[in-house]
């Protein structure tokens, strides 16, 4: 057991503080962190751009269709604003979850 004063804590082969390994052996490598790998295995940022992409093509054209083109709108146009940016989050967030799991059942057949 280790005692109080040798700074390891109880743990064998822990690294200093240098990132040498306990026996002054070669530097140890931090391994990849689960979350981060698993997003970019997942291809998320790219699944983020694309969804939220659509979303706000998709609110553009709501918004043209239903909004301005018909011009008998009676309400405030803040109330508009709100529901197209409603709109387009929670569509993009749908999306993105969508082509993520597309991505997952891709990455699934692979294995």
């Amino acid at each position: 057991m280790a005692s109080e004063h040798d700074g390891t804590d109880g743990v064998e082969g822990a690294a200093s503080a240098d990132g040498a390994g306990a026996e002054g052996g070669p530097p140890v490598e931090k391994a990849q962190g689960g979350g981060r790998a698993l997003v970019q295995a997942l291809n998320v940022p790219t699944n983020a751009k694309r969804g939220f992409g659509f979303s706000v093509l998709f609110t553009l054209a709501v918004v043209g269709i239903f909004v301005i083109d018909p011009g008998a709108t009676t309400r405030s146009s803040y109330y508009y604003l709100g529901l197209g940016f409603v709109l387009a989050i929670t569509l993009g967030m749908l999306a993105t979850a969508v082509l993520t799991g597309v991505s997952a059942y891709r990455l699934s057949k692979d294995l």
